[in-house]
């Protein structure tokens, strides 16, 4: 009967271990598309050192559990104590830095209200300044999504830097114009037009919204995988243990 009991749990433990690995592999690969994207993330991620340590993280955290699925199934299938208490050691340190990373996303919430980056824009906003991190990722946002502002062009007018820092009959940044095609190269269909802020010639929709109905979608998908990860995580620490104290 002990003996049963120790098969199964070796072998859920290989079922788990192969989930985290398959886990691993998709953070891997999402990482690796948002550093390759070719319709903006790269853009975005590259004017921003934050975003770039991100997605580095996300490259190094896939990669890790990566390694860690493939040892944790060696481990359980071979029956190694050794293998075993390793996976375990490493997993929990991921399942900390990950539950930690929840509450503190849970916790500040707030700060990606429509009212915060209202904020954060009207105060720092520079226009076409490439130089500045926080100015040419709004520039790369806005070009790449077809937006302008967080809630629209009338964002710029509470703008005061912006407005120092133009010309005073210009009403919006250039990122706002509309182009042929919507991309970082496309041509603009009247720059004098659309910087005195007429029709069609600007992009009128805000941001704020175009980023909430684009990644909705993604947001719950990521959020229903995360804790997919983390209840994996859990159960395979707990068969990693039990496993680790049969095995003679």
């Amino acid at each position: 009967m002990e003996g049963d009991c120790l098969s199964c749990m070796k072998y859920l433990m290989f079922v788990f271990n192969f989930f985290i690995f398959l886990g691993g592999a998709c953070l891997l690969g999402i990482g690796i598309w948002v550093m390759v994207d070719p319709t903006g993330f790269r853009e975005i991620v590259a004017t921003n050192p934050l975003l770039t340590t991100g997605a580095y993280i996300l490259l190094a955290m896939g990669g890790l559990l990566f390694l860690l699925g493939f040892l944790g199934c060696c481990g359980a299938i071979r029956e190694n104590k050794c293998l075993l208490l390793f996976f375990f050691l490493f997993i929990l340190i991921i399942f900390l830095a990950e539950l930690s990373a929840a509450i503190l996303a849970f916790i500040f919430r707030e700060n990606l209200t429509r009212e915060f980056f209202t904020k954060e824009l009207t105060k720092h906003y520079r226009g076409n300044n490439d130089s500045d991190v926080f100015s040419a990722t709004w520039n790369s946002v806005m070009i790449t999504f077809g937006c302008c502002g967080v809630n629209g062009p009338e964002d710029f007018q509470f703008a005061p830097v912006f407005q120092l820092l133009t010309s005073d009959i210009d009403e919006v940044p250039e990122a706002c114009c509309r182009r042929e095609p919507q991309t970082r190269d496309g041509v603009l269909l009247s720059r004098e037009e659309c910087l005195r802020g007429r029709d069609p010639f600007l992009n009128k929709q805000g941001c704020y919204t175009m980023l909430l109905n684009a990644f909705e979608t993604y947001v719950y998908l990521a959020g229903a995988l995360a804790i997919g990860v983390l209840a994996i995580e859990l159960f395979a620490m707990i068969f990693a243990m039990c496993l680790f104290r049969h095995i003679q």
